[in-house]
C-alpha cells in the first residue's frame, strides 16, 4: 500500500469515527430530553394523587365526625320509645292522687303514691325527661296541641289557659306535646275601634 492509499484510509476513519460519536451525542441528547418529560410526567403524577389523597383524607374526617355525631345522638335517644311508654303509667299516678285528693281520701296513701310518682319523674329526668311548660305560656304547635279554644278578655294573643294531659321532652326534642286549651282573643275585641260603614246589603224598597 502506498502512502496515498494509507492517507485516504486515515481519513476515512476519522471521519466514520466523527459521524458515530455526532450521532451518539444526539442519541444522548434525545434520551435527556425523553428522560426530562418523563419526569415531568411522574411529578404532575404524583401532585395529583396527593390531591387525591389529601381529598380522600377530608371526606374520611368529615365521615369521621358525622358517625360520631350520630352516635351521640343515638345514644341520646335509644330510649325515647320505652321512655315514651312510661309517661301513660306517670298519668294515671296524677290522676288517681287528683281524684283522691278531690274525694277526700287516706292522706297516707296520696303521700305514698306522690311519693312514687315522685320517684319516677326523678328516674326519668335521669334518663334527660322533663316537662314542658304549659299553662300561662304562649301556644307553641310544636310543644302544645290544642284540643279546644276559649275566647278571653284578657288574652292578648295564643294563650295556654287549661293542660288536659302534660307533654315531656326527651333532651331537646319533643317526646309528647301536651293536650290544651287556648285562650284566643275575641272576634269583637280585635275589632274594637273599628268604624263600620252602614250596610249596603239591604234589597230595595218595592214601592209597588
Amino acid at each position: 500500500m502506498d502512502q496515498k492509499e494509507e492517507h485516504t484510509n486515515t481519513f476515512n476513519k476519522l471521519e466514520a469515527a466523527s459521524e458515530d460519536r455526532l450521532t451518539d451525542d444526539q442519541g444522548k441528547a434525545g434520551s435527556d430530553e425523553e428522560l426530562k418529560q418523563a419526569l415531568a410526567a411522574r411529578i404532575e403524577e404524583a401532585k395529583a394523587l396527593q390531591d387525591k389523597y389529601l381529598r380522600l383524607a377530608a371526606e374520611f374526617e368529615n365521615f369521621k365526625r358525622l358517625a360520631q355525631r350520630d352516635q351521640r345522638e343515638y345514644y341520646r335517644f335509644a330510649n325515647e320509645s320505652l321512655l315514651k311508654e312510661l309517661l301513660p303509667i306517670v298519668d294515671n299516678l296524677e290522676r288517681a292522687i287528683k281524684s283522691s285528693k278531690e274525694r277526700m281520701g287516706s292522706g297516707g296513701l296520696i303521700q305514698g303514691v306522690e311519693l312514687v310518682l315522685k320517684q319516677f319523674l326523678e328516674t326519668l329526668a335521669k334518663f334527660g325527661v322533663r316537662p314542658v311548660k304549659s299553662v300561662g305560656e304562649t301556644f307553641d304547635p310544636s310543644r302544645h296541641q290544642a284540643v279546644a279554644h276559649v275566647e278571653s278578655q284578657d288574652a292578648s294573643g295564643k294563650i295556654v289557659v287549661e293542660e288536659y294531659e302534660k307533654g315531656y321532652l326527651l333532651h331537646d326534642r319533643i317526646l309528647r306535646p301536651a293536650m290544651v286549651t287556648v285562650a284566643d282573643v275575641p272576634r269583637r275585641a280585635g275589632r274594637e275601634g273599628d268604624k263600620t260603614s252602614p250596610s249596603t246589603d239591604e234589597s230595595p224598597v218595592d214601592t209597588e
